[in-house]
C-alpha cells in the first residue's frame, strides 16, 4: 500500500511541477536528496556499527542474558499469557532490550523472530482442544501481538542513537541534547502504551 502511495505522490508532484515549470527544481532536489540520502547512510552505518557491535560483546558476555532474565516480571505482566519456557519470551526481551539502548535496526530482527514465535503459539491454541477457545483466527493479531507491537513502537529509549546520527550528520553543534527528552518522551510514550495495551486486553475479556 506504501509503495502505491508513495508511487502516487511522486507522480503528482512531477506532473504538477511540469506544468508549474519548476521540473528543473525537481530534478535538482532529487539529485541533492540522493547525495544526502548516500551521506546520511556512510554516517548511519558507523554509528549503528559501533553499538551493533557493543550490543554483540554484551551478548557474549552475558549481559543480554542477565538482562532477559531481570525483564521476567515485566514480560509476565505485559505477557501473562505466554508460558515462561516459550521462545517468544527470549526474541521479546531482546528487542526490548536493544530498543531501550536506542538501536531500533539491532531490535528489529529480533522483533520479526518473536512475531514468528508468537503466531507458531497461536497456531498451538487453535489446535489444541484445551487452548482452543483462546485461538483467534488465522490472519488476525493475537493480543500478544498488538501488545507487543505498541511497546515496540513505543518504546523506552536510554540513549537514541538514530536521532543523535541524525543530528550529527546535518552539523548539530551538540548532538546529544536531544538525550533528557528524548527519555521523557519516551517513557510517557511507553507508560501510555502498556496502559492501553492493559485496558484493550480488560475489555476484550468482558
Amino acid at each position: 500500500m506504501l509503495n502505491y502511495l508513495w508511487g502516487f505522490m511522486i507522480i503528482i508532484g512531477t506532473i504538477f511541477a511540469a506544468f508549474t515549470g519548476n521540473l528543473p527544481s525537481v530534478t535538482e532536489a532529487a539529485l541533492d536528496s540522493a547525495k544526502e540520502a548516500v551521506m546520511l547512510c556512510i554516517t548511519m552505518i558507523g554509528v549503528m556499527s559501533f553499538w551493533v557491535g557493543l550490543m554483540k560483546i554484551a551478548e557474549r558476555a552475558g549481559l543480554i542474558e542477565g538482562a532477559s532474565k531481570k525483564l521476567e516480571p515485566l514480560l509476565t505482566f505485559l505477557f501473562p499469557s505466554i508460558p515462561k519456557d516459550h521462545k517468544a519470551r527470549e526474541y521479546i526481551s531482546t528487542n526490548m532490550i536493544a530498543n531501550f539502548f536506542g538501536l531500533g535496526w539491532a531490535a528489529t530482527p529480533a522483533g520479526i523472530k518473536a512475531m514468528e514465535e508468537l503466531e507458531k503459539l497461536e497456531d498451538e491454541r487453535r489446535k489444541s482442544p484445551v487452548l482452543g477457545k483462546r485461538g483467534v483466527p488465522k490472519g488476525i493479531a493475537n493480543t500478544e501481538m498488538c501488545t507487543f507491537l505498541i511497546v515496540n513502537i513505543s518504546s523506552l529509549q536510554l540513549i537514541p542513537i538514530n536521532i543523535i546520527a541524525y543530528r550529527t550528520q546535518y552539523g548539530s553543534t551538540n548532538p546529544t541534547r536531544i538525550v533528557g527528552a528524548a527519555i521523557l518522551a519516551t517513557t510517557v510514550s511507553t507508560v501510555v502504551g502498556v496502559i492501553f495495551a492493559w485496558v484493550m486486553e480488560r475489555v476484550k475479556k468482558v
